[in-house]
């Protein structure tokens, strides 16, 4: 499996190809359509989640309610675009006032790497594509993997662990009771007593013109043993999952299990010791290894952070240099969030979700879901026998 996106913030769509989608795959819009939605709620959106009312539009690739095993085409378009056609347009324009020219780079944002990268003194160029509207294809597309990773009962959630100074409370749940309580929530927290906290933060921060980032988890279970790879570098799932996840827009780290606190412990309190049962077949009595051991799953519930930076677009912004004239100036002020957090969970667990999706048709790579559905039962049964 793989997928590419295309399209500009303010353009008239996003467009996503996803190949390598087995056949007859029971396929629902509504199911992407939720995840869309999922994306624009939190605490913190800023007005464009008002304007945008995100729903995908399926291309090909999907015939009767039932993937063909063609490559799969989506569209969500930009309802904004009707304000931006002049200043977006494909045909050439004058300069001046509907061209809009961005000189003025932001700090923390792609602006002047990519200008200066890209031979571009409109920064516009650089920001339409490099803006965290990107992140609808990432969801739409993790939505289709999910509706895979459904068929043999594989569960995805995620939960915000820390928005600034707030840190919730480490609670354990039934990954059901984690997804229906973190559905209503509107900062995507199991924490009843720091969900307020973060909340006026958020507000808080949003008064001064500031911005705040935090800490993401996903969790998965259901997993078999065995995905991804020991053999090489760039097979093994938790180096691919820790790339999926830092390539979404502003985050900046990304741990696995216990992750930077192994650091401090010895190795006694940061390996999983092995059990067996005839219910359960093997496992770990703990799991500070999230699931991953040699680049591989090991059955156990799989654990993925991720750092989100607070957002650079700031409406006291910070000071910059305009690339025209050189000289110091506030930077410039495109339309954005106070915090991010709780809607890049939902981006952190599409991009885990395809993750695993592809190293499943990779483990069992099958045309149709009818020969995957058999080729896992069989390594199921061999597990078992092991």
């Amino acid at each position: 499996m793989r997928y590419l996106t295309a399209g500009e913030s303010h353009g008239p769509q996003l467009t996503a190809i996803i190949e390598g989608v087995p056949s007859n795959l029971p396929f629902s819009v509504e199911k992407i359509n939720f995840q869309l939605e999922r994306r624009q709620k939190g605490h913190g959106r800023g007005r464009r989640m008002q304007i945008e009312k995100d729903q995908v539009k399926v291309l090909s690739g999907v015939r009767h309610g039932l993937t063909t095993g063609a490559p799969i085409t989506l569209v969500v378009e930009n309802k904004d675009w009707t304000h931006w056609q002049n200043i977006m347009s494909v045909e050439p324009v004058e300069e001046g006032e509907a061209r809009r020219r961005v000189s003025r780079p932001r700090p923390g944002h792609a602006d002047l790497n990519g200008a200066i990268k890209y031979h571009q003194r409109d920064m516009r160029n650089i920001l339409e594509r490099s803006s965290a509207r990107e992140t609808t294809m990432r969801v739409a597309v993790g939505a289709v993997a999910r509706q895979l990773l459904e068929a043999f009962g594989i569960q995805v959630a995620g939960q915000v662990t820390q928005i600034g100074e707030v840190v919730a409370e480490r609670i354990e749940l039934p990954i059901e009771e984690q997804i229906e309580i973190t559905e209503n929530s509107p900062v995507r927290c199991l924490d009843k007593n720091a969900e307020p906290k973060m909340m006026q933060l958020i507000d808080k921060a949003k008064e001064d013109g500031d911005s705040l980032g935090g800490i993401v988890e996903v969790r998965v279970e259901g997993l078999p043993i065995g995905l991804g790879s020991h053999v090489q570098w760039d097979r093994k799932l938790d180096g691919r999952l820790a790339q999926a996840v830092l390539s979404i827009q502003a985050f900046k780290g990304v741990e696995i299990g216990i992750g930077f606190e192994a650091a401090g412990k010895p190795g006694s309190q940061v390996h999983d010791e092995i059990v067996w049962s005839e219910e359960n077949g093997y496992t770990r009595s703990t799991n500070r290894a999230g699931g991953l051991e040699g680049g591989m799953t090991n059955g156990m519930p799989l654990i993925v952070r991720g750092v989100m930076k607070p957002i650079p677009t700031l409406y006291k912004p910070l000071m910059s240099v305009d690339i025209d004239t050189k000289e110091p100036f506030s930077a410039s002020i495109e339309r954005s969030d106070s915090c991010a957090v709780p809607a890049a969970s939902v981006v952190a667990e599409a991009a885990v979700a395809f993750e695993i999706a592809r190293a499943m048709c990779e483990k069992f790579p099958s045309d149709s879901l009818e020969d995957m559905l058999e080729n896992v039962a069989q390594y199921k049964a061999y597990t078992e026998r092991f």
